[in-house]
């Protein structure tokens, strides 16, 4: 079917159309080392073509709703497994006016407690911060606390004798931890994570093996956009054209794939090695071969640049990777496919969390509101490397903080062309959400297919939104705990 006849003489239904171009798997499936279950898997719904409300990016009480309705019930990325590898180590984790200490209290055991004093409120670590402790203090009136959450001291307990120390546990947050990663709900009633993921997702995030993995790059940056925005910038490969034009003769942006998993996960798969079908006529193999070439020196240096007689870009691309990650990581994928060494996949874990979980360079996104501007937010950038096999030690990225006016190419260690990218994509979200504030038309309008994820995402928040505000006794999450 020509889903693209200018004549619109066959028009499918709503969901149902799709760049007439060669398909995602169909690329997939003419690799030389096949893909596993979880790239060749489909998963797309149809879920309607009703405009957005821009109020929701626009509005600071629509904001405020968000952190008393859907922050605090939603499970979300907070810290790898390395940030706090032994007992005592803690991370301070922040969204909106919320803050958890994040504390490693045995070695199958991590806790979150809630960031503040049981007297009179005050923070007992600084947001942002990660460190050891065999204590939590409290710099105002020095009440402490063991690292198993247990009251220590109430200083003059005898002018508290409605205070029992027993009584005085620090209250905490939900905690599961999958692949490395530890997340965290603060909702004593919300269902289990692997509940929250769906089975699906859950298999497909055990596959990647990514607990094998740390941070070798860490970057946080203020971006001028409501967090949502934020994003949504990285939802589809739609903008690639206009955005990244420079990448279109190497990526299959319109024909990428995009899926729903439950209620709360959704990915897209971006083939690699395969022309834009914008440029169709415009780009040759060999065209496509050299852009890969010269675009990544750092790991290619030295490679030949021509392809063999009926050779494609992607299976030369394919052979390259494999080569150079073997060499540099000294393991075999022989195995490994074509896909996972060359595609983009991108996976949303509703609300904070991307992961890209490819074999030569995982990373992940986290997007969070900033806590007095509605209007901006912060993105992080992590770069996982794999651990050392030999069990030689391991350096754990600290982040680094870059100003508003810093590029992200200023950031050390990022991956080379990419921190180029990113400003590309961030230096259009202050225009619209300026362009969102100042437009007549108070509404977004997505595509059907390749805006999916953000109408799968503006559903999952639709859904909390119209829950009451979440208000839990303290009590409840004193023994709260692990998940």
């Amino acid at each position: 079917m020509n889903y693209a006849d200018p004549n619109k003489t066959m028009v499918p239904p709503p969901g149902e159309a799709r760049c007439p171009a060669i398909s995602t798997q169909e690329i997939i499936a003419g690799d030389t080392v096949p893909a596993p279950e979880w790239v060749r898997q489909e998963s797309y719904t149809y879920l309607g073509d009703e405009d957005i409300s821009a109020d929701r990016y626009i509005s600071a009480d629509y904001a405020q709703a968000e952190v008393e309705r859907m922050w605090p019930r939603t499970w979300q990325f907070a810290c790898r497994e390395e940030h706090i590898p032994e007992v005592g180590d803690y991370y301070v984790y922040d969204v909106g006016p919320y803050s958890l200490l994040v504390t490693r209290v045995g070695e199958d055991d991590i806790r979150a407690y809630f960031n503040s004093c049981l007297h009179r409120g005050t923070k007992l670590r600084h947001s942002g911060t990660e460190g050891h402790a065999t204590e939590f203090k409290c710099p105002f009136h020095a009440w402490s606390w063991n690292i198993d959450g247990s009251c220590k001291t109430v200083l003059c307990d005898w002018d508290f004798p409605h205070a029992p120390k027993e009584e005085l546990s620090l209250p905490q947050a939900k905690v599961a931890t999958l692949g490395g990663f530890v997340f965290v709900n603060m909702d004593p009633d919300s269902p289990s994570l692997e509940d929250y993921l769906g089975p699906d997702a859950l298999a497909h995030f055990k596959a990647w093996k990514l607990e094998d993995r740390y941070v070798y790059c860490h970057v946080k940056k203020r971006i001028p956009a409501n967090w949502k925005l934020n994003q949504e910038a990285f939802h589809e490969a739609y903008h690639v054209l206009a955005t990244h034009p420079q990448v279109c003769p190497s990526n299959a942006d319109a024909n990428s794939q995009y899926d729903t998993f439950g209620d709360h996960v959704n990915r897209f798969i971006s083939p690699l090695g395969v022309v834009s079908p914008h440029l169709y006529g415009k780009v040759t193999e060999q065209d496509i071969f050299e852009q890969f070439v010269i675009g990544d020196p750092s790991s290619l240096e030295g490679a030949v640049r021509q392809l063999d007689e009926g050779e494609s870009a992607r299976a030369a691309m394919a052979k390259l990777y494999r080569k150079s990650f073997e060499e540099a990581n000294h393991v075999d994928l022989s195995d490994v496919s074509d896909s996972e060494l060359l595609d983009c996949f991108s996976y949303s874990v509703y609300p904070n969390m991307f992961v890209f979980p490819g074999i030569s360079l995982p990373m992940v996104y986290r997007f969070l509101p900033d806590r007095h501007d509605h209007r901006k937010s912060t993105m992080e950038v992590l770069f996982l490397r794999p651990k050392p096999t030999d069990g030689s030690h391991y350096e754990t990225a600290e982040m680094q903080v870059l100003r508003d006016d810093q590029s992200f190419t200023e950031a050390d260690e990022m991956a080379p062309g990419f921190g180029g990218i990113l400003d590309q994509d961030t230096d259009n979200l202050l225009l619209q959400q300026e362009g969102l504030e100042a437009a007549s038309k108070k509404s977004l309008t997505l595509g059907n297919y390749q805006e999916i994820r953000i109408r799968h995402c503006e559903r999952s928040l639709d859904r909390y939104m119209a829950m009451p505000p979440l208000d839990v006794d303290w009590r409840t999450q004193q023994k709260c705990g692990r998940h």
